[in-house]
């Protein structure tokens, strides 16, 4: 028999968070489906994802695959290209890109391709990790502008935290001042600020984990604001033991039991993407029921307690995220967010049937 482990994708809650994203904005959305789109599958996603405007991803080469698929929104590459080739590719599948440094600027130079390249154009408003200096953006424009590689330009920008308290005004302010000289189309929000800032909607916006059925609120929970998990990671109890005062669980011995108690091993580890750091108390499921998990997380294995679940047993099933757990709460049990489990899951980890 297999090994119990699989993953669970529900393309109808993909196809439901869009919906989410397009009632909160009346504008275009690039979705956001780089890292095979958030560990859901990158062509499965976006077919779940069809009426999205666009799609932005990093891999040049994803990118052509979305196009051999029959893909003919927007497809944007959210690093730009990063070599010649690349940018041939670029060309040659009407993919955008964003240009985020003179070294792209060189390589532009040098394309064969005439008019046929739609370019975002990276702003640094305050983020500081890509983009061009809100004073850079006069020369860098004008001389895209009369490029004759570039067909158009899209103004664009990353804030650094839509998501916290410390909101956008800052980073908006700066980029606002800056768009108004110009007549071209903009886009400033990622999930967080489609949700929290309408006036950062523009003319795109680019929604990611928002899609996939998390928070990227820490206060807010996914079900409050309307949207469904696409992945459930599920798996079985193994092995079930009785264990006495004082005998302890798993590597490091770092779970101590202090009354008589049951655990179960389920089949699954940080090989198949749960965190190693996950602490005892992390949330999981087993056949629905609310438990926790004991110990240290080990390669391909984990023990939770079955203490005040006296029907639990080998071959119960349980839900380590997704359905009926949302992913974000084991991410915050475990010091982490939801993005890194969801992008971490292992390729070893089966696609249920």
């Amino acid at each position: 028999m297999p090994r119990p482990i699989q993953v669970h994708i529900d393309l109808d809650a993909l196809e439901h968070n869009l919906h989410v994203a397009r009632r909160a904005t009346g504008t275009r959305i690039m979705a956001v489906i780089k890292a095979s789109a958030y560990g859901h599958g990158l062509l499965r996603a976006a077919e779940a994802l069809r009426e999205a405007d666009g799609f932005a991803l990093l891999d040049v080469h994803e990118a052509v695959l979305l196009r051999e698929a029959g893909f003919r929104q927007t497809i944007l590459l959210l690093e730009g290209f990063f070599t010649a080739d690349d940018l041939a590719l670029a060309a040659e599948n009407n993919l955008a890109s964003v240009i985020h440094n003179s070294q792209q600027i060189a390589m532009l130079d040098a394309c064969p391709h005439r008019g046929n390249l739609q370019i975002w154009l990276k702003v640094n408003s305050g983020m500081n990790r890509l983009g061009f200096s809100p004073q850079d953006i006069p020369a860098v424009l004008e001389k895209l502008k009369a490029h004759p590689a570039v067909r158009d330009i899209t103004l664009m920008t990353h804030f650094a935290g839509a998501d916290e308290a410390a909101g956008v005004a800052d980073q908006l302010e700066i980029f606002n001042v800056l768009a108004a000289s110009y007549r071209m189309a903009c886009s400033l929000a990622n999930s967080a600020a489609l949700l929290r800032y309408p006036a950062t909607h523009a003319d795109w916006v680019r929604p990611g984990i928002m899609l996939y059925g998390a928070s990227p609120f820490v206060e807010t929970s996914a079900q409050q604001l309307g949207l469904r998990s696409a992945m459930t990671l599920q798996s079985e109890i193994i092995s079930v033991r009785e264990l006495k005062a004082g005998e302890r669980v798993g590597y490091g011995g770092l779970f101590c039991a202090e009354a008589p108690m049951r655990i179960g091993t389920v089949a699954c580890g940080y090989a198949d993407g749960y965190p190693r750091h996950a602490p005892t108390g992390t949330p999981v499921l087993v056949e629905g029921q609310r438990t926790r998990t004991l110990g240290r997380v080990s390669m391909d294995m984990l023990s939770v307690d079955l203490s005040a679940l006296p029907d639990a047993d080998t071959g119960s099933r349980v839900t380590l995220w997704g359905n009926g757990l949302s992913v974000d709460e084991v991410a915050r049990a475990a010091g982490t967010i939801s993005y890194e489990l969801l992008c971490a899951l292992a390729p070893r980890v089966p696609l249920a049937k």
